[in-house]
């Protein structure tokens, strides 16, 4: 028997959600878990961090790859394709038997990610075409990125008190297998386009952002003027700027540079950067502190996070209202003369610049 269009998309949601929110559990699971994994393979504190670093950079770097690579390919296909390949890197992750493996499995879980999150968002919105509909998936949608990452650190500290941390990869395995089994009957293929991959755009972005990670981890471990950071920093420092230039020739690039031209977008890619960077940074040194000087449990430590997540989780339904209240404050800089000022006219905050031949700013909302 045929579902019926309404419950077809029901099912639908749920998978994407589903899907969204095992992924997302994935970035933060394994925090609590970190000072077991560290005494059980010997990491060193400088190799610890590479079991978060190996997910993250894997997957920030190949997710715009990974979106062009639905619109080329089918939203449908690139997705199953992820969530079946994220389903076998998380029970590699969990059958690990030394470090090493356990980092490989963690890369491959990036790459996978980076398939199919980028499609679970295409998908959502394909399936709701009305405005009213598409904003409510968006907002439940939006709510499970929140949720996962805070939900995900508490998980992670009761596999590890209760069960043991390796149970924190192996949850994914059923919850993929179920998604890769239904999706095919409720999920909707989105028509292809044309194009081609930026290869060389993201292989250069993703080896060059790790090689200054690895960079800044040597420095910490071996000081600034060891050979191994100078040399990790110089070639990330080529390969980024490598990067630069093959998108400015690329003729469909991932990271088209044009992005960068608006002040507004530019601040905000830098607002995002310092946020999560801080998020992750803090994340990853008080579960350690937490569980190591403190001697609290992982179940204990899981719990200690709640407080920061959840105010987290409230300033995403608080911003709107503030700032539906007290609108959007004005942005400014400075700006090389002749002005255009026909483009800023009636706006109250732009003033020429007494004693200089630069016009001081502040956009208008």
């Amino acid at each position: 028997m045929s579902p019926t269009p309404a419950s077809r998309r029901g099912i639908a949601l749920a998978l994407i959600l589903g899907s969204q929110l095992m992924m997302t559990l994935d970035t933060s699971i394994i925090t609590t878990a970190l000072p077991h994994v560290q005494r059980q393979f010997g990491f060193s504190q400088s190799g610890l961090s590479w079991v978060q670093n190996a997910y993250v950079l894997a997957f920030g770097g190949l997710l715009l790859l990974g979106a062009r690579a639905g619109d080329l390919l089918g939203r449908r296909r690139v997705f199953l394709a992820g969530i079946t390949l994220f389903t076998a890197a998380s029970l590699a992750a969990g059958l690990a038997q030394s470090g090493g493996w356990l980092i490989s499995a963690r890369v491959v879980q990036g790459l996978a990610a980076a398939l199919a999150v980028p499609s679970t968002l295409a998908l959502l919105v394909a399936d709701h075409p009305q405005p009213g509909a598409r904003a409510r998936v968006i907002a439940l949608y939006s709510a499970v990125i929140g949720a996962g990452g805070s939900v995900g650190i508490v998980v992670g500290g009761v596999f590890t008190d209760l069960l043991s941390w390796r149970w924190g990869m192996l949850v994914n395995v059923p919850i993929g297998i179920a998604i890769a089994l239904l999706a095919p009957r409720f999920l909707v293929e989105t028509e292809r386009r044309s194009g081609a991959f930026d290869l060389g755009g993201a292989l250069t972005s993703i080896t060059g952002m790790t090689a200054l990670v690895y960079g800044f981890i040597q420095a910490a471990a071996a000081g600034w003027s060891a050979p191994a950071t100078v040399v990790s920093l110089g070639l990330g420092a080529v390969l980024l700027v490598a990067f630069v230039l093959i998108e400015h020739r690329a003729p469909q690039p991932i990271t088209p540079l044009r992005l960068f031209g608006s002040a507004e977008r530019s601040a905000a890619y830098a607002g995002r950067i310092l946020i999560v960077g801080a998020t992750f940074s803090t994340f990853y040194f008080l579960s350690q502190y937490l569980q190591e000087v403190l001697h609290l449990s992982a179940l204990q430590t899981g719990f200690a996070y709640v407080p920061i997540t959840g105010m987290f989780f409230a300033m995403v339904y608080a911003i709107r209202p503030l700032q539906n209240r007290l609108g959007r404050p004005p942005y400014c800089w400075w700006r090389p003369s002749p002005p255009r000022w026909s483009a800023w006219r009636g706006c109250p905050g732009s003033r020429p610049a007494p004693a200089t031949s630069r016009m001081f700013c502040c956009r208008c909302w």
